[in-house]
C-alpha cells in the first residue's frame, strides 16, 4: 500500500504535526488500521478507504495510536492535500472529506499552481460542563492564580471535545505538567478527553496566542498541533469575546515546549444562530512509500 508522510501546520520541513497518510486502503480492517497506526506512532494516521468520491467526498478514517477518532483537525488538512496531489492531480478549490462526524469541507489556495494554504470549516461550537479552576489547577500542577478567571474553563466541542483553559501567562503555559492521576480521574467523568491550555504571551510577537495540548487518553501526551481543539479555541475565543468582538482572525502558536513548532490559523464569526469556525495552516510533503 502507498502511503504518505506530511508535516501539517507547518512553516517548513519537520516542523508541525507529522501525519501518515494511507491511500485507496478499503481492503483494510479496523485492527489492521489500528496496528499500523501503533507501529507508525504519529498523533493519527488517516486511511484513504475509497479513492472514488462519493457523495461529494472522499472516504477517511481517522486512528491515534489508541484508537479512531470521529474527527481531527490536522489530519482532516493534511488527508485533503494528499487527495488532491496524489488522486485528483489537479489544482481544485475544495476537496471534502466523509469523516465519522460527517462531511468536512478543504478549501485550498495556490500561489504559482502549488497548494500554500489550506482551510477547513469545522462543526459550529457545542459548549459543554464548565469546571471548578482549583480541581484544573490540580491536575496542570499549577498554582490557581496562574488561571485567567476572567474566562471560564470550560468543554467545547466543534466535532471533538476539548477542555479549555486559559491561562495568564507564556511561564504558566510552560511549567504546566499534567498529574496524570488527577487528569484519569477528571475525564473519567466527562465527554471530552483533552485539555488545551493557551494564554495571550506568545514566543513571537506576530501571534497572538500560545497552545499546548494534552491528550494522554488518545496514546498522545503532547500534541504539537492539534487543528480540533484549535477550532474549538476559536468558538470560545469568539463566543466569549475574548478579544473584545465576537469574532477572530488569529494567529496561534502550539508545539514549542516539544520541539515542533507549529502555526495554526483560526477564524471565527458569531452569528444569529452559531459561530462559524474555520481553522487554517500549511501542508508540506516530507516522504513517500510502501507498506508491504
Amino acid at each position: 500500500m502507498k502511503y504518505y508522510i506530511v508535516d501539517v501546520f507547518a512553516q517548513e520541513k519537520y516542523n508541525g504535526n507529522q501525519l501518515a497518510v494511507f491511500v485507496d486502503a478499503g481492503s483494510l480492517t479496523s485492527h489492521q488500521m489500528q496496528r499500523i497506526t501503533k507501529e507508525i506512532n504519529y498523533s493519527e494516521t488517516t486511511f484513504i478507504t475509497n479513492n472514488q468520491s462519493r457523495e461529494g467526498g472522499y472516504d477517511v478514517r481517522i486512528f491515534t495510536p489508541a484508537q479512531e477518532l470521529p474527527f481531527a483537525g490536522h489530519p482532516t488538512l493534511g488527508t485533503a492535500y494528499i487527495i488532491q496531489q496524489e488522486i485528483v492531480k489537479q489544482p481544485v478549490e475544495k476537496v471534502t472529506l466523509n469523516l465519522k462526524v460527517g462531511q468536512i469541507p478543504v478549501s485550498l489556495h495556490y500561489s504559482d499552481n502549488s497548494v500554500d494554504l489550506l482551510w477547513m470549516q469545522q462543526k459550529p461550537p457545542i459548549f459543554g460542563q464548565k469546571f471548578d479552576k482549583e480541581a484544573i489547577a490540580q491536575v496542570l500542577n499549577l498554582p490557581i492564580n496562574d488561571i485567567d478567571s476572567n474566562f471560564p474553563i470550560q468543554e467545547v466541542s466543534t466535532g471533538l471535545p476539548i477542555i479549555i483553559v486559559p491561562l495568564k501567562t507564556l511561564a504558566a503555559v510552560k511549567k504546566a505538567k499534567v498529574n496524570l492521576e488527577l487528569y484519569f480521574e477528571l475525564i473519567s467523568n466527562t465527554e471530552a478527553k483533552a485539555i488545551l491550555i493557551f494564554c495571550p504571551e506568545t514566543y513571537h510577537q506576530e501571534n497572538n496566542l500560545n497552545v499546548r495540548v494534552f491528550c494522554d487518553y488518545f496514546g498522545v501526551p503532547e500534541d504539537p498541533a492539534t487543528g480540533s481543539a484549535n477550532g474549538c479555541l476559536a468558538g470560545y475565543l469568539a463566543n466569549y469575546a475574548y478579544f473584545d468582538a465576537d469574532s477572530i482572525d488569529i494567529r496561534v502558536e502550539q508545539g514549542y515546549e516539544i520541539g515542533r513548532d507549529s502555526l495554526l490559523l483560526l477564524k471565527a464569526q458569531k452569528t444569529n444562530a452559531d459561530i462559524d469556525v474555520f481553522v487554517g495552516g500549511k501542508v508540506i510533503m516530507v516522504a513517500k512509500g510502501e507498506f508491504v
